[in-house]
């Protein structure tokens, strides 16, 4: 069974709502994704992507996990999960894959997802992926922003080694902002405000901000 994100998401909320009614299903966000990153740099300094690792809570990865025929219960392999990871990276495109980069202010894009797979450990899934950079690019300053403007999906950063710098100039400075806790303002704004768009900014205080500054 291959379904996207989007409609795994639209399930898990449909489920919420008859388990524990209408109103819990409309709180945000509807989803839990731990998550880890890595900051890709060629040996000339040039930026050319980002590696993710988001963890999914036990919801739903179980729910995501329905349908799915294995060879050991209980047990999923990289392979056996394959059809429902290649369907998932696609179905990121359409949310920008909740990752937002700019270098000396000017907006970068990131290609489709390459070298991705989805990991079974602990009850959770993790889906790895990287994302490659458009067109590779040097910048004193990178700003790198991972979250959801819908808030569906609460993105959190793992506490220990939550990203890394990988190939950069030891010169080079990290800083990392974890978002504020806006779950009881955005429950009160309700569904439809940020379906609709009508939440406006409020959605950027939902951001893990990394910033890098190299000489």
């Amino acid at each position: 069974m291959r379904q996207s994100l989007k409609c795994l998401i639209a399930g898990l909320a449909l489920a919420a709502s008859v388990v524990l009614g209408t109103a819990a299903a409309e709180a945000h966000p509807h989803v839990w994704i731990v998550a880890k990153s890595e900051l890709i740099y060629a040996p000339d300094g040039t930026i050319t992507g980002v590696r993710h690792a988001w963890t999914f809570d036990d919801m739903f990865s179980t729910y995501a996990l329905q349908g799915i025929e294995t060879k050991v219960k209980g047990a999923y392999s990289r392979e056996e999960l394959a059809p429902l990871a290649q369907t998932n990276v696609e179905s990121l495109k359409e949310y920008a894959y909740f990752t937002f980069a700019r270098g000396d202010g000017k907006k970068q894009k990131f290609t489709e997802p390459v070298d991705y797979f989805l990991e079974y450990k602990d009850s959770a899934l993790t889906l790895h992926f990287t994302l490659p950079v458009k067109t590779p690019f040097k910048a004193r300053q990178l700003s790198l922003e991972v979250f959801d403007p819908t808030y569906f999906i609460d993105f959190q950063f793992a506490e220990k080694e939550p990203v890394k710098l990988i190939g950069a100039a030891a010169e080079c400075k990290m800083q990392f902002e974890r978002p504020n806790d806006g779950t009881a303002a955005a429950q009160k704004l309700g569904e439809q405000n940020f379906l609709d768009g009508s939440a406006g900014n409020f959605a950027m205080m939902f951001a893990n901000k990394i910033t890098v500054d190299c000489p």
